[in-house]
Formats: structure tokens, sequence, C-alpha cells
């Protein structure tokens, strides 16, 4: 059998990037793509706003101290994803087996590719010159024996990079780089592990899984391993989400019980949506909430039954959550996702005829909103939730 070869592929400030193809007078400019109200973060930054200090998840808001020349730009999404499709459709020239992970970066299979190339440089190369050809795009690619160093290797020699780590110089290439290159390293554990003497991943190639356990608990031992260069996921072609959710950053804190209701119910309103579109329904329910000062809490419940998909359900689930909620500071961001999911399948005789009704005008809605927006037409107040075994369902953990 032979050698299993992994590539990463990654758009170079993709969103910026395309920005400025599309717009001479953007090019050398420092871009920055995100929301431009003074509660947005960066979504993608050219790298001369990088040179500025801006990365992506920064507040606009400090985006434009430092960078005060800056252009600011709000994302065109549904453009890049046309692009997106294009780039994935090149990536089908190379391998059937390709895993997206976002818009702008991806997996890519490519074994026994190799068989058809002098080297399996080549196809790296080829991969970044037909982007290139097509898009006018750049994209910084690695090549390696798995997912942790294909996708390691794409990020050493950004942007319009390429690199590959061969089998068996893994750990030599991986010892002098820093901790957080390990995937699934923050900044938390990054400092935990620098305070406990690990600075370079040769560090903690050299420690035992038991000494790092200790240090960083039961990701310890998964670091260990990546610290010698193994990892032995495979490219998921046929991905499915784990989870779907819809999160709001709002323009003024909220303070009163009243409006931050009203954001629960549209927040239930677009993932209840989001899951029907995708023929999905969910057991796990969780809220996030994020307070003015920036500190962040997450409250879940797992369901015993199968699972929730209606507006109703998941608004009566995120208050219950959010009553849970007891600082009682104003609110900045409100986030709700379900989890554990699984084919939506419903018998229709557990539905009562008005839920019938229901459910056929919840479809039309859908159908008015994909064609004219999510505003062209919205339901009225939610009805209390009545005694249809959703609410005792919930109460039984209380």
């Amino acid at each position: 059998m032979g050698k299993r070869w992994i590539m990463h592929v990654d758009m170079d400030a993709f969103y910026a990037s395309v920005e400025q193809r599309d717009n001479s007078a953007l090019r050398g400019r420092p871009v920055i793509v995100g929301g431009i109200s003074e509660r947005g973060v960066v979504a993608t930054a050219s790298y001369e706003a990088r040179q500025y200090g801006v990365h992506s998840a920064l507040s606009i808001k400090k985006a434009r101290r430092l960078c005060p020349d800056g252009v600011f730009l709000r994302p065109r999404i549904a453009y890049y994803k046309n692009i997106s499709l294009q780039i994935r459709r090149i990536f089908a020239n190379y391998s059937p087996y390709i895993e997206p992970l976002s818009l702008d970066e991806a997996f890519l299979d490519i074994s026994g590719m190799e068989l058809q190339y002098s080297d399996v440089r080549e196809i790296g190369k080829a991969v970044k010159a037909e982007i290139k050809e097509k898009t006018g795009l750049t994209a910084s690619a690695g090549i390696g024996p798995n997912k942790f160093l294909a996708k390691l290797a794409s990020d050493l020699e950004k942007p319009d990079g390429f690199v590959l780590i061969p089998y068996g110089k893994e750990r030599e290439i991986l010892a002098p780089l820093p901790i957080r290159k390990l995937w699934g390293v923050g900044k938390v554990t990054e400092n935990k592990l620098i305070a406990a003497g690990y600075k370079t991943i040769g560090d903690i190639a050299a420690a035992s899984p038991e000494m790092l356990q200790a240090v960083a608990g039961n990701q310890g031992r998964h670091l260990f391993q990546l610290a010698h260069g193994k990892d032995t996921r495979t490219v998921e072609s046929e991905r499915r989400s784990k989870s779907v959710g819809s999160e709001h950053t709002y323009e003024h804190d909220l303070r009163q019980r009243e409006e931050i209701d009203g954001q629960l119910r549209i927040l239930a309103a677009e993932v209840a949506r989001r899951l029907r579109r995708q023929g999905l329904m969910g057991r796990t329910i969780t809220l996030k909430i994020r307070y003015t000062d920036f500190e962040t809490i997450t409250r879940s419940y797992t369901f015993d039954s199968a699972g929730v998909y209606s507006e109703k359900q998941l608004y009566f689930s995120a208050q219950k959550l959010y009553a849970k909620n007891t600082l009682g500071a104003a609110v900045r961001l409100l986030g709700l996702t379900v989890s554990q999911l699984h084919s939506l399948a419903v018998q229709e005789n557990l539905f009562s005829e008005d839920d019938v009704i229901k459910e056929t005008v919840t479809t039309v809605i859908d159908k008015i909103q994909r064609r004219f927006g999510t505003q062209a037409i919205m339901k009225g107040p939610l009805q209390a939730v009545s005694d249809d075994g959703f609410k005792e369902d919930f109460d039984k953990k209380e």
C-alpha cells in the first residue's frame, strides 16, 4: 500500500484578497472586511492591514484605532461562496476526497496521485497554479503524512506559500516550532504549558503523556501524539454539520428582559429555519451570553426525547436557559446552537390537526423568505407553550 498524503489548501486573506482583486484601487492598501459598526468584528484583514496588528476576530473598534487609514468593507458572503465553489471544482481535479473546513480552506486526500506526477510537490504547485490562473487569487498549501502536518505546513510560509513535510522528517521540522502551532492549543493552554516549562513542540515531544496531562488535563495525551507528528484522522469528504446555530452582537447593550426575550425569539426563528433547511433536529440546546465586559458564559440542556427543531421549542428552551443567568449584567451578544443532530423524521400521527396546519404555514413562510428575504414575512408573537409534552420534558431536570 502506498504512502498516505494529505494536502491542506488555505486561501490567503480570502475576503480581502477578493476585494483587492475586484478593485485595483484597493491593491497595496490595508483592507479590513467585517462588521463595520462599532460592535462588529474583523472577518479578514489583508496582509497590509496585518502589519498594523489587525487580525480576524479583532473588534472593529480596535481595528480602527490600530489602522485609521484602513479601508473597512462589509463582507459579500454570497459572492465569496460562489468563488469558493469555483475553487472546490478545481480541487476535484486532483482528488475525489475533499473536506471543506470553511469557504477559504479544505483538506484533500491526494494519496496515490503522486504516481501521476514526478514528485508529490508537483501536485501542490499544480493546485496553486490553477487557482491563480482561474480566480486571480493566491493560496498557501501544505502537504504531509496527515491532516495536522498538512495544515501546519500550509501556515509556515504564508502568503502564497508551499511546504512539504516528508515522511521521516516530522519531528525534525516540528521540534523548534512554538507550542501554539499545535492544533488545539489556545491562549489559555499555551500559558499553562509555558508556565510549566514547555516552550517548543520539541519540549512537548520530550515529555511523557502523564506529565502533559498534569498540566493540560485530558488534552495532554493528544498533544503528545501531535508533537510526534501523529494524527490518525481521515479526510471526511461527506462531512455533516455537528451543530446549527446563530448569534448576534448588538449595537447597544440589552438590559430589559422584554428586549432580551425578543432577541431570543429572533434567534430561535433563525435556527429553526436552518434546521428545517437541512432536514435536521437535535437533542442539545446551548445558549451563549456575552456581557458588556466581554465575560462569556454558556448554558446547555440535553433532551431525553428524540430532539427539537421548531421555533416554539427553541424559543422556550432559550428562555429557560437564560433564566439560569444570575449575573443580571447588560448583554452584548446572544447565540443559540443546536447539536447532537440527526435526520428530522417525525411521524405524522404524533401531530394534531392544528400542528399539521402550523407546519404547512411554516413551510410556506420559509419559501417566501428564501425568495424575498427574512424580513418579507414573519410570524406574530408565539403563544405560550402548551402541555404537549415538551415543557414537561424540559422541567424534569430542573
